[in-house]
């Protein structure tokens, strides 16, 4: 058993032999994504390939990236290309009568030409059966960012087709492992949320856990457990610099950034039990929220910052609490089971996606904080580390497949799950990024 499959109270305590760093090392293995379940009434979406300017040569197939992107989220059925009765490219060139033949409630064309040294992409989103054009857009890039400029469409087509933003552009971090005890790899990764695009933050010998974005996207906090005891540190992703900000006697745990990225809730034992507190990231300056004999852990913050639920065994057993940020009496807020931990609110500040335990096994669930009602997403034995995804639709959380650690998705509302696997070693602890500008 790995430290990411221990429940999450006891992680925190997990100490861990001296190891050595290597920082911002090369791209690794990708996750590969399959889709496990979709929504039954799926739309039909046919995405063309896209117009290449004659001698032009792209790395990525935009019209590819853009048709996986949306398929992804379980609301879109993308027709196969061999299945397309025609290949336009421009305006022009549709007749949208093909396609309604085709079932088709919607299409996406785009050409794909080069501008300066880098490439100017266009493309046009059709409704089909109301016979119009409904958006379209030319974006700039470079070779680099063609990728990221196909995930950009994707999600401008998706938020003009359900009023909800998309999330292809964003990223997720998550730590791997493979080998064992003194071979033991432990790395950090950053990757787009398709798995693509890999790139290892931080690679040691020793546990890392619990990533937790900044909310401009730019940072990471995590836990490490290098010169022999846990110690959390900030690092910028760009630059690779990292910051060591707590590396105090006992538990350094369970990092999160507040909504304005001024401060750190963490979890800290330097004084006996494990207690939350707030670290000021401009004074260094620490302030103890709670003040218990239990163990308090895992903070996260509310969307407007006021409010900080936590993970805490005050009753005899883990569930989550909320209190004032500033501190103050805590109220319990989960209200079913004998186990609930690993909180964090959604987007919109009116559920928390959690643990819980359900006849035995621990599977992710999502708590409505208005009607107090809990409706379990996932269907594994050890189910952990919930986090949303920045516009709430989805969750991601960490299971285990045939003895291995992958990751997967689940949907809010029902359907479009996914699982994120690597060829070798576990993968755990995810955190998806905010929307990235």
């Amino acid at each position: 058993m790995t430290t990411g499959r221990l429940p999450t109270l006891i992680a925190a305590l997990v100490g861990a032999a001296l190891g050595v760093l290597g920082l911002t090392a090369p791209a690794q293995a990708r996750l590969t994504i399959e889709v496990t379940g979709g929504v039954a009434a799926a739309q039909p979406i046919a995405v063309v390939p896209f117009g290449v300017a004659a001698g032009l040569i792209t790395k990525d197939d935009v019209a590819a990236v853009i048709s996986a992107d949306l398929v992804r989220t379980g609301k879109f059925r993308a027709l196969p290309t061999r299945d397309m009765m025609s290949m336009p490219s421009t305006a022009a060139e549709v007749d949208l009568r093909d396609w309604s033949l085709l079932n088709m409630n919607s299409l996406v064309i785009g050409q794909v030409e080069q501008e300066g040294s880098g490439y100017r992409v266009s493309y046009t989103l059709f409704d089909v059966f109301g016979g119009k054009e409904i958006a379209s857009g030319n974006l700039s890039t470079t070779a680099g960012g063609l990728r990221l400029t196909a995930h950009r469409i994707a999600d401008q087509i998706f938020e003009k087709l359900t009023g909800q933003p998309g999330v292809a552009a964003t990223r997720i971090a998550y730590i791997t492992s493979s080998g064992r005890g003194n071979s033991q790899t432990v790395t950090l990764r950053v990757a787009d949320a398709d798995g693509s695009n890999p790139q290892t933050i931080v690679s040691s010998n020793d546990p890392l856990m619990s990533p937790a974005w900044s909310p401009d996207g730019r940072r990471l906090a995590y836990v490490s457990f290098e010169n022999r005891r846990a110690a959390i540190y900030l690092q910028d992703l760009a630059s690779g610099s990292r910051d060591l900000v707590a590396s105090y006697p006992g538990i350094n745990g369970s990092p999160a950034f507040s909504p304005d990225g001024q401060r750190l809730a963490l979890t800290l034992s330097k004084d006996g039990n494990a207690n939350i507190y707030i670290l000021n990231l401009q004074t260094r300056e620490l302030t103890q929220v709670t003040d218990h004999f239990a163990i308090d852990t895992e903070p996260a913050w509310s969307p407007d910052g006021t409010q900080l639920i936590f993970t805490s065994d005050r009753g005899g057993s883990p569930q989550i609490y909320r209190m004032a940020a500033a501190g103050g009496p805590a109220e319990r807020i989960s209200a079913e089971g004998d186990y609930n931990a690993r909180a964090s609110y959604a987007p919109d500040g009116k559920s928390v996606t959690m643990v819980s335990r359900v006849n035995d096994q621990f599977r992710i669930a999502v708590l409505d904080l208005d009607r107090g009602l809990t409706k379990v997403l996932s269907q594994g034995d050890l189910d952990e580390s919930p986090s949303f995804a920045p516009n709430g639709s989805m969750v991601i959380y960490a299971t285990i497949q045939d003895g291995r650690g992958v990751l997967a998705t689940a949907a809010v509302d029902g359907g479009g799950s996914q699982r994120l696997s690597q060829d070798t070693g576990e993968v755990r602890e995810p955190a998806w990024s905010p929307m990235m500008k």
